[in-house]
């Protein structure tokens, strides 16, 4: 007799028939993935009615929890109202309220007497695309500065900055390779902090001065923490250095923050842990709790030097620009980060976290574990006894803690950082839960 199958496996097999088959990894002992089949607050079901633990924020795009009701509600009344408009030709609304209150929250609210302007994307990447016309436009210089370890997203402007060759590699033919990468700083290490960090951020400011001299450079592109990097926090100093080099030499700083924004790490945007005021920042994630919208601000008088007035066609456009329903839901959800005091909270939980990580960085067992982060942006990094990464034993624990009801992502080019980016509406209990069973993993792993 013929074996039932499951909903989960009903719905793998469907995938294997009729998606892309680099999309979506599955297991061949069918331990990964489960099938989402709905989510409320820091919960999510799978398809067979199982309760998890989610750690990863779908992404970090649940900030203030799944399905959080004021966000759901000003969708579905936005859907009941106008479901579409027309991108750049016919406007509604709700696009002007967001782009005032992304100024708001930004250049308005940095000083300098300035305001925000705005291009809304769709995803991640696009908003980075729309920073590098506009860095291009902005300066006439064509050379961006990037990072190692960056991750900027993987359409082909934004691929030329996103430095891992994985994602890389099948298509450097097509890529220009107008991006220039220089080191990261060494990442942050609870408790073991280096007592002077001059020496390497001279050294990278040196290696960019040189870029600067062989290079037409328009722009620095940077995420203040790198999150797929593997949770890599740099120096005080580092933002505060690319500040000064873009001033010397004509160029725009470019802050990648779909990640990072919006109280992830303890304030609004992570810029504002080092008080650096970028030139161009680029938002998405959280933005809108669940939907597909990004957003490009730049400084007005930026925007207003790169971009002509439209004469009727846009140069940069889409057709889902600046969707009614993302900015109805972005509008309510800014409005929740708000109300539940989301980011100050983060602050405060945030500082427990890193006093709790380094405590699990003394896990007995056969791993060195080091903690790092900021906020509800950390990580737990596996190294083996001879110190090279531990990604093949951090994948069996995230898969032994999904089992165990607990959702969690590998970071880092070789997949050996346990991330943390729940919810910010997660509670102490709840992360304390967590802790606890990923310490048990980790001294069990064999």
């Amino acid at each position: 007799m013929a074996t039932l199958k499951t909903k989960t496996q009903q719905t793998l097999d469907l995938l294997r028939a009729h998606e892309s088959r680099n999309v979506t990894f599955m297991a061949s002992d069918g331990s990964w993935p489960i099938v989402w089949a709905r989510a409320k607050g820091v919960t999510v079901w799978d398809i067979e009615g199982r309760p998890y633990l989610d750690l990863t924020a779908a992404f970090g795009v649940a900030a203030a929890g799944h399905a959080n009701p004021c966000v759901v509600r000003a969708g579905q009344r936005q859907m009941a109202t106008l479901l579409h408009a027309m991108g750049d030709v016919h406007p509604h609304p709700l696009k002007a309220e967001l782009a005032q209150q992304l100024s708001a929250l930004t250049f308005a609210r940095w000083g300098r007497g300035g305001i925000g302007k705005t291009i809304f994307c769709n995803s991640g990447f696009e908003a980075v695309e729309a920073a590098l016309k506009t860095a291009l436009l902005a300066t006439d210089k064509p050379g961006v500065i990037a990072f190692e370890g960056a991750y900027h997203g993987l359409g082909y402007g934004a691929l030329n900055a996103t430095h891992r060759e994985h994602f890389r590699r099948p298509f450097r033919t097509q890529l220009r390779k107008f991006g220039q990468f220089l080191p990261f700083p060494a990442a942050d290490e609870i408790g073991k902090r280096k007592s002077n960090d001059a020496p390497t951020l001279r050294r990278l400011e040196l290696a960019a001065k040189n870029v600067f001299r062989r290079q037409r450079i328009g722009a620095i592109l940077v995420e203040p923490i790198q999150a797929r990097g593997g949770i890599r926090v740099p120096p005080p100093g580092f933002l505060p250095l690319l500040r000064r080099l873009c001033d010397d030499h004509g160029a725009l700083l470019v802050l990648d923050e779909i990640y990072t924004g919006f109280g992830r790490t303890g304030r609004w945007f992570a810029c504002e842990q080092a008080g650096v005021v970028p030139d161009l920042i680029c938002l998405g994630k959280a933005l809108t709790g669940g939907f597909p919208l990004s957003a490009c601000v730049g400084r007005a008088e930026v925007m207003d030097r790169a971009w002509p007035v439209s004469t009727g066609e846009a140069i940069h456009t889409s057709t889902f620009l600046g969707h009614p329903v993302g900015c109805a839901m972005a509008l309510a959800n800014l409005k929740e980060l708000h109300r539940l005091r989301l980011v100050p909270r983060t602050a405060r939980i945030g500082k427990w976290l890193r006093e709790a990580l380094a405590e699990l960085s003394r896990v007995p067992g056969k791993f060195r574990c080091r903690g790092c982060g900021v906020g509800l942006m950390a990580g737990i990094e596996l190294l083996r006894q001879d110190g090279s990464p531990a990604g093949s034993e951090a994948l069996a624990i995230i898969q032994r803690m999904l089992h165990r009801g607990f959702i969690l992502l590998p970071e880092g080019e070789h997949g050996n950082v346990i991330g943390l980016t729940p919810p910010l509406t997660i509670t102490p209990a709840q992360l304390r839960r967590t802790l606890r069973t990923l310490a048990e993993e980790i001294a069990a792993c064999p």
